[in-house]
């Protein structure tokens, strides 16, 4: 009889506010959601799974294991390396997968074995028959896109799960037909959204006996219709929920009745810029400025908190775009605001144009975490594009701020507010030195051939041929 063997599976710590133990040795969000599906794919009877994240836990270094998974992405895949090159200086082999390693599949190849290039589903029996017959080596490249069908539960049993406040992650499609030029999520899981079938996601729901459920997909409302159907199987459920969605979808009062009836009780919208020129700019031609008032009107209407997310250093940032977006957000009375600074990530059609540009200053990927300047910024200096940052978010996370946009009416649950909004305020600026926010140039590693740019159907609409390539160009004609 074949002995079982062990796989490690290992998310390299990331220093977000959301995975940092910030408040009782617990942290917000479990980060290794697709970890735990990817255990779900190893046969059980034939392996044995050891899951570590690092945020929570050290690295057991000398553990006796047959093979070393990691997943990271950009801005703590420097940390996955540093942990693939100790395992292989003890003779373990190592796998990395991701998005990261997905683009640039040959850097990782410097310190894995082997690099899963796109969806884990469509070559993971080829990885463990490799590793049955110690061969495992080189790219297992997914050609295409899984179905997301008969796809089995994540193996939440892995999780140590009291060292999260929120754990109960479920992801009910992939995919984003919006194309946004920041975003990787349409280059690397499709132009069509994929969806898992309803009775799937409520079996794995019950499964996990989680009250508090997070969607973690691209965009929940992307298909109304959809959307509808889940949030229905999530009536009566004693659910409470919140998710992403585009704000053209948002003001549909349809979704948000019957978000609101299923236990929703916040939205994350990502609204980038309140200017229209700007958001032409990046392709997010679903935003309209005019109407973000009026959105976030409806969602505190229906009881639902909403968390507007913004993004500074776009083209045609002036200094005035900070104090116009903190009053903008004051006044609307967004519950919670997310900022963030642009960041050219791989395989999206900004690092491809700021590449050709030669914009990038850095490629010390620990920067790449939304809170560092790692380009030259177009309308600003790199001091200012900063200081504007960090006084827009100290600004919205004033006392006096807050007291003005608390729910004193009681349409949003004040408890979640409060606890929402100290998590913000405590977490989400993690440095106040302008040295450190500003990345130090590092010169231009050794990259493989990038994928070319490929022109979709509407000329606002220029997408990266990834490692799905041929998947991306059948789902866009």
């Amino acid at each position: 009889m074949a002995r079982t063997r062990r796989i490690h599976l290992i998310n390299p710590k990331a220093d977000t506010f959301a995975t940092r133990p910030l408040f009782f040795g617990k942290a917000l969000y479990s980060p290794v959601a697709g970890l735990l599906a990817v255990a779900a794919l190893i046969p059980e009877d034939d392996y044995e799974i050891i899951l570590t994240d690092e945020n929570i836990e050290p690295i057991d270094f000398d553990l006796q294991v047959d093979l070393v998974g990691i997943s990271a992405m950009t801005s703590y895949v420097n940390r996955g390396y540093e942990i693939a090159d100790s395992f292989r200086a003890r003779g373990i082999p190592v796998i990395m997968g991701g998005v990261h390693v997905s683009y640039l599949p040959q850097e990782a190849l410097k310190h894995a074995d082997a690099v899963v290039v796109g969806e884990a589903e469509l070559v993971i029996d080829k990885v463990l028959d490799d590793l049955r017959h110690n061969q495992m080596n080189g790219i297992y490249k997914a050609e295409n896109l899984h179905s997301m069908s008969n796809m089995p539960m994540p193996r939440q049993g892995l999780l140590k799960s009291n060292r999260y406040i929120n754990k109960g992650f479920v992801q009910t499609s992939r995919g984003c037909h919006h194309g946004c030029t920041f975003c990787a999520e349409p280059t690397m899981y499709g132009l069509r959204f994929r969806y898992r079938p309803v009775t799937d996601l409520i079996a794995e729901i019950e499964r996990m006996d989680e009250r508090v459920i997070l969607l973690n997909d691209a965009d929940f409302f992307g298909t109304p219709k959809r959307a509808m159907e889940v949030m229905k199987a999530f009536k009566g459920r004693g659910l409470k929920w919140q998710a992403a969605v585009n704000s053209r979808d948002a003001h549909d009062e349809r979704l948000l009745e019957l978000a609101a009836e299923s236990g929703c009780f916040m939205l994350s919208i990502g609204f980038e810029s309140i200017s229209k020129q700007t958001l032409r700019n990046v392709h997010k031609c679903q935003n309209n400025p005019d109407s973000y008032l009026e959105l976030v009107e409806k969602l505190h209407r229906y009881g639902i908190m909403a968390l507007g997310l913004f993004i500074f250093g776009f083209e045609g940032d002036e200094r005035s775009v900070f104090e116009e977006t903190l009053k903008f957000n004051i006044d609307a009375e967004f519950d919670m605001c997310g900022y963030s600074l642009l960041t050219p990530y791989p395989g999206t059609i900004n690092w491809f144009e700021m590449m050709r540009r030669k914009q990038i200053v850095s490629f010390d990927w620990n920067k790449y975490d939304q809170s560092h300047i790692v380009f030259k910024p177009a309308g600003l200096s790199a001091e200012q594009l900063y200081r504007g940052y960090l006084d827009t978010y100290d600004g919205f996370y004033t006392l006096p701020s807050m007291l003005s946009r608390f729910p004193w009416d009681g349409s949003r649950n004040r408890a979640n507010w409060a606890i929402y909004n100290a998590f913000f305020r405590k977490g989400g600026v993690v440095t106040r030195e302008f040295d450190q926010l500003v990345a130090k140039p590092t010169p231009e590693p050794e990259f493989a051939a990038m994928p070319p740019l490929m022109p979709q159907k509407a000329e606002w609409r220029e997408l990266v041929l990834g490692t799905t390539g041929a998947a991306l160009a059948a789902a866009s004609e």
